[in-house]
């Protein structure tokens, strides 16, 4: 898959978090899983993610009678892809500003705060960042 920034629908994020989480997993053990939270059938879920392998954003390997699902869009790939469209559409793709707003406008807490300010101080003096 070309590293393009990839955007991912809603219900493709809740089913790329299971698999991410579980992989390889078959299209009823993520059914199961979003059973609670999004009431979808199995039949729903295993048409989405059958279109999700046509996307490119997951694989499968047949064992058997049994579709064995994989990711092929990594988690910081589709993150990526979508700060870069809020990025876009919100802030013109600069990154400053979209900071200064977070940071202005009392969305973090002073734990997050330090917590980027650490990152910043890390980032300047070379050090790799702890989080993925």
């Amino acid at each position: 898959m070309a590293k393009k920034n990839i955007e991912l629908f809603d219900s493709e994020w809740a089913i790329m978090r299971i698999v991410w989480d579980r992989q390889p997993c078959a299209a009823p053990t993520v059914q199961e899983a979003l059973q609670k939270e999004k009431g979808w059938a199995y039949t729903t879920v295993k048409t989405m993610m059958d279109r999700m392998v046509k996307k490119g954003l997951l694989k499968t390997k047949k064992i058997r009678n049994l579709y064995l699902y994989s990711s092929v869009l990594s988690e910081p790939q589709a993150q990526k892809g979508e700060i870069m469209k809020t990025l876009k559409r919100a802030f013109d793709g600069t990154l400053t500003p979209m900071m200064q707003f977070l940071i202005e406008n009392d969305e973090l807490s002073e734990n997050e705060y330090k917590e980027l300010e650490q990152l910043i101080k890390n980032r300047k003096r070379g050090k790799p960042s702890s989080k993925k």
